[in-house]
């Protein structure tokens, strides 16, 4: 009987054994993991930081280094803005006729807003000759970047009385189009690359409660969008009437 105890004992003396020899396994898998959630790449992070930053038109996201945010020392994406807004405005320097074209931007992209009469006659969706030079100037521009482009056509509230338009749906449409059309056939704007709609009265700039107001929201719209449509973003310095 005495023996027979003594072997018993021996056996659940060495039992732990089992137990310690799980556990140091699974604090050796514990560590493991979280070794492996510690290594974050650098460079793939920031590249998907920066693709979901130009979405959504956030500029101050940053790239994390092991595991800590670093603020960039230079918002690029708000200086490319800044820096292509710059050269349009210099290049419709001489067309620009009292603030007649100004620029604007948000998370859609940078909006270059032209006042209807620098580019059409009252009730006419034939571009004017003169606003043909804009229209160069712009495409010159427009045609070193990789961005989308939107061409918006916009008019006042005043309810439109032509033969030519049955509404001013039909006018910003038309004004939109032959704007887009001369970008494209003319200047040598990939066609890929543009987009066009009418907004009639219903997207203005400012309430229509006054003439000035009114011809302030007859304009036509170039949006250089956020996103590209080319299969490749690397050179994308935006990663926005009657």
């Amino acid at each position: 009987m005495k023996r027979h105890k003594k072997h018993e004992e021996n056996e659940n003396v060495e039992r732990w054994l089992l137990t310690y020899a799980d556990l140091i396994t699974l604090l050796l898998g514990l560590f493991v993991i979280l070794y492996a959630m510690s290594k974050i790449d650098a460079g793939k992070y920031g590249k998907m930081i920066e693709a979901l930053g130009g979405i959504f038109g956030h500029e101050t996201v940053a790239p994390m280094n092991g595991g800590h945010v670093i603020e960039p020392p230079v918002p690029v994406l708000h200086n490319e803005r800044i820096k292509i807004e710059k050269e349009i405005m210099a290049a419709l320097a001489k067309d620009n006729r009292l603030g007649s074209i100004f620029v604007s931007h948000n998370e859609r992209g940078l909006t270059i807003h032209i006042m209807d009469e620098m580019l059409f006659t009252s009730g006419s969706a034939e571009l004017k000759t003169p606003s043909l030079s804009i229209l160069d100037s712009l495409a010159r521009i427009l045609k070193k970047l990789p961005n989308d482009i939107r061409v918006e056509g916009h008019t006042d509230n005043v309810p439109i009385r032509s033969e030519a338009f049955a509404s001013n749906w039909h006018l910003s449409v038309a004004r939109a189009v032959n704007a887009a059309h001369y970008m494209i056939s003319t200047c040598g704007i990939v066609p890929e690359r543009v987009g066009v709609v009418g907004y009639s009265e219903y997207h203005p700039l400012v309430p229509n409660t006054s003439e000035q107001n009114r011809a302030r929201n007859r304009r036509v719209d170039i949006v250089i969008a956020t996103s590209v449509s080319h299969e490749s973003d690397k050179d994308n310095p935006l990663t926005g009437g009657n």
